[in-house]
């Protein structure tokens, strides 16, 4: 057989072209139009420009990028949910439609006005350096030029110009702000009797048979939900430096290599005598500022003492000139380069020659130099062998992460083997399906908690695959024993339905005292109400010791006839309650403050509404079959096993 093969290769060559190729081309060539296709199919459109599947899938991997980046701890499943897909597509169109009404409209931002916002807006300050230019290595952390950021900066300021316009010119009604304030501020006097059903639990005895009936009848709320009590183990950078171990040989080297970090920074004191010009003047008078500021170097040149007189004096400085030119001390990256570099090149006692910056002409004296000293070995000791430890864990976190990996999957009846394998710390814990409110780690992550109520783990006793719960944290977990959702035995519970049964019979004594209350109000008239305690003066910010539902009763009554009488039942009772008199809300600066908050809310509806109808302008359109299913927005939505 194999003599042929050998004899004939030519001819299977040619036979298997004939076979192959024809079946590549029909397949292959189908199955990539396929994918082009897919790629490039319209997910959306926005005045007849369409928004492709590829760019939807971009968008929302950088959006996804950018939460990874702000929450290292969110759910990857989260983020690949329908709602955050969907969330993407729609910021996707809100941004064709802006960009379209920005062009009908003309809309453009200046580079004066971009350059403006920039050094203004408090929300940049963080990019900016201290002379207002443009922090580029901040900007290349975040994976952006500064041309890239401008462009994106604009584009923003475009788009935001589209609504700001509808928002700052649509004030909100007076008369729709006086209703709803009113409602929020609205003051009501009100005299308040209260009947208080723990005052009766005392008289409530109630029997055996009551007490199997309300449990019959209300099992429900006696179930204990289904859990799992399991053993785990976790994977992460601070179990793999507990096993890492540093000669001191290399602490020193590492010492000596980032000698840096274990030096404090060098500052500078600095006077100086700044004559004014700004880079943006002619040549001319940049040409008499300079020549100023030589013939004041050459009068300091003669008398060194007069430095601080002729700061005084002759200084366009108006921060420092009155402190005799004084700047106090200043580290590198806090004076602008020609400045800086100057002054870190002198020696205490110096004047330096005139430096030119693009404010003016400076006249320099170092006053003083401190810092610069190294930390000695044994001070920094503790720390540098943490961050050796720590770094050497991280490079072996990939191998030991794939290691943990197929060592809890290939010997899934038990945790052991990784244990050993990898010197970790087997924990155990009882869990329910959805993180308790004070868990912390692995038990917070509901991922790991879907894994372990799965059916294999479940009904097998198997390991969880490795699960993620967190950047360079891994997790597995086995059941050891599981327990179903059940209805409690009433022997079990028979404590709790008696006070729940207590509760509700002594509500009833307490509401038949207060509705009799009521009616011997109601007949009595001012006579009767005598007896009622002195008044209170309540509003919806301030309830006294009213409970929320007494308050509710109260600024819900018919005030158009007072004094007037209600009743209302509570949680904790029954309240009879006499309105006196309502009060109007009074000027404060809380009421002016939540005038402005009324105010931007209105704001934003116009806002919302005008985009509505930009969308109906330029004929939006969803196409995508997923969207659909996506619950709208503010409806409940399930997760789905």
């Amino acid at each position: 057989m194999f003599d042929f093969v050998r004899t004939h290769t030519r001819l299977l060559q040619f036979l298997l072209v004939l076979l192959v190729f024809p079946s590549f081309v029909f397949f292959g060539v189908q199955g990539y139009s396929r994918f082009t296709e897919g790629a490039n199919a319209t997910v959306a459109e926005v005045d007849g420009h369409a928004i492709t599947q590829q760019q939807w899938d971009a968008a929302h991997q950088q959006q996804a990028e950018r939460m990874r980046r702000q929450m290292p701890g969110v759910d990857a499943k989260l983020l690949d949910s329908p709602q955050f897909k969907r969330e993407t597509l729609d910021q996707l169109v809100r941004e064709r439609v802006l960009l379209a009404a920005a062009e009908k409209q003309h809309l453009a931002v200046s580079d004066e006005r971009l350059k403006r916002l920039f050094i203004n807006d408090p929300q940049y300050a963080f990019l900016r350096k201290p002379d207002n230019s443009i922090n580029t290595d901040m900007l290349a952390a975040q994976g952006m030029s500064s041309a890239e950021f401008a462009e994106r900066l604009r584009r923003d300021l475009t788009l935001r110009q589209v609504l700001d316009g509808v928002m700052a010119t649509g004030p909100a009604m007076p008369a729709a702000q006086k209703v709803a304030l009113d409602a929020l501020l609205q003051q009501r006097q009100v005299q308040v009797q209260r009947f208080t059903a723990a005052d009766y639990a005392s008289r409530v005895s109630p029997t055996d048979a009551e007490l199997k009936a309300y449990y019959d009848g209300h099992q429900a709320l006696f179930t204990a939900p289904e859990q799992a009590s399991i053993e785990y183990v976790v994977l992460d950078v601070a179990a793999l430096q507990q096993d890492v171990s540093v000669s001191e040989d290399d602490l020193r080297k590492y010492y000596d290599e980032n000698a840096a970090r274990y030096t404090s920074a060098e500052e500078r004191r600095a006077s100086h005598i700044l004559i004014a010009s700004d880079k943006d003047q002619p040549a001319a008078e940049r040409a008499k500022a300079k020549a100023k500021a030589e013939a004041l170097l050459a009068e300091l040149r003669k008398n060194s003492a007069s430095f601080a007189d002729v700061a005084k004096k002759e200084s366009q400085d108006p921060g420092s000139a009155q402190k005799g030119g004084d700047l106090d001390f200043f580290a590198r990256g806090a004076m602008v380069k020609p400045f800086e570099d100057a002054a870190f090149a002198m020696k205490p006692g110096e004047i330096s020659n005139v430096v030119e910056s693009d404010f003016g002409y400076h006249i320099i004296r170092l006053d003083a130099v401190r810092g610069g000293e190294k930390k000695p070995f044994d001070a920094v000791r503790p720390e540098i062998e943490a961050e050796v430890k720590k770094q050497l864990a991280q490079r072996r976190y990939t191998e030991a992460a794939e290691q943990f990996t197929n060592t809890v999957y290939e010997q899934s009846d038990s945790l052991q083997p990784v244990v050993d394998k990898l010197k970790l710390k087997k924990q155990a814990a009882t869990v329910q399906r959805t993180p308790a409110p004070a868990a912390t780690g692995a038990l917070a992550s509901p991922k790991l908690l879907e894994a372990i109520f799965s059916n294999d783990v479940l009904r097998n006793k198997r390991n969880t695959e490795a699960v993620e719960i967190g950047a360079n944290q891994l997790a597995s977990a086995r059941v050891v024993q599981y327990q179903p959702e059940r209805t409690r035995p009433f022997e079990e519970v028979q404590l709790q339905v008696r006070e729940r049964v207590v509760a509700e019979q002594a509500l009833a004594l307490a509401r038949k005292d207060g509705e009799k209350r009521l009616a011997q109000l109601k007949e009595g008239g001012d006579a009767a109400a005598a007896s009622l305690p002195a008044a209170v003066t309540v509003s919806r910010l301030e309830r006294g010791d009213l409970s929320p539902a007494a308050l509710e009763a109260v600024l819900r009554a018919d005030a158009s006839k007072l004094p007037a009488l209600l009743g209302a039942e509570t949680p904790q009772g029954y309240v009879v309650a006499r309105l006196l008199k309502v009060e109007p809300p009074k000027e404060s600066p809380q009421l002016a403050a939540l005038q402005g908050q009324y105010a931007q809310a209105w704001a934003a509806a116009e806002g919302r509404a005008y985009y509505e109808a930009l969308k109906k302008r330029f004929d939006v359109k969803i196409k995508a079959p997923a969207v659909a299913a996506v619950p709208a927005e503010g409806a409940a939505s399930t997760n789905s096993r």
